[in-house]
């Protein structure tokens, strides 16, 4: 079962709508179905709001940390909550799925994205659920930084919106422990 689903991103109103904020906005979304509303906890160092899906508790974070620090607001939640990493799921962008694209795996490693490398060091393992948003990557030629900090672009604001439905609709399974299931619906129904 699912306790703790942490969106990636970077705090600030210039970062808000860019490509790398993708898994805050997800989270935005998702809490906008639930009662409670985002609160501050220095404590674990970002935005905690608290949520009920299929009867379960499920507490949602956005780090404030900026995404490269992730692992010091996800370990200070896990730690004070005792949740263990397989009760974890963590939403970020991916540059090597096309937009519209998305994928539910366990484990692994970084590929390079500097979020998943703060949590996994700050853990000490990688064992938790990962929920990779695709965002495409950079023309040739373009930096990667310059592309994910970036505004999602209009065309392509229909396609994060058709994901952002689907994985509403099968949230529920993920966090009540239906990987399986999940992993076919989100997976196949995304390629």
């Amino acid at each position: 079962m699912i306790k703790l689903i942490v969106g990636l991103g970077n705090p600030g109103s210039q970062y808000e709508k860019t490509r790398h904020n993708v898994g805050f906005l997800f989270l935005d979304r998702l809490q906008s179905n639930c009662s409670g509303s985002w609160a501050n906890e220095a404590r674990f160092h970002g935005l905690v709001a608290s949520c009920i899906i299929s009867g379960q508790k499920v507490l949602l974070l956005k780090p404030q940390t900026f995404m490269n620090r992730s692992g010091l607001s996800v370990g200070a939640l896990a730690r004070y909550y005792k949740i263990d990493a397989e009760e974890i799921l963590v939403v970020h962008d991916e540059l090597d799925l096309p937009v519209g694209a998305c994928r539910l795996k366990k484990a692994g490693g970084h590929a390079g994205h500097n979020g998943l490398r703060d949590i996994i060091s700050v853990l000490s393992e990688n064992g938790f659920y990962r929920l990779r948003l695709g965002i495409g990557r950079p023309d040739s030629g373009k930096k990667v930084a310059d592309y994910v900090l970036s505004a999602v672009p209009k065309q392509d604001a229909g396609s994060v919106a058709e994901v952002f439905d689907l994985l509403g609709e099968q949230i529920a399974s993920v966090v009540l422990g239906e990987m399986s299931l999940a992993m076919g619906n989100i997976n196949k129904k995304t390629n």
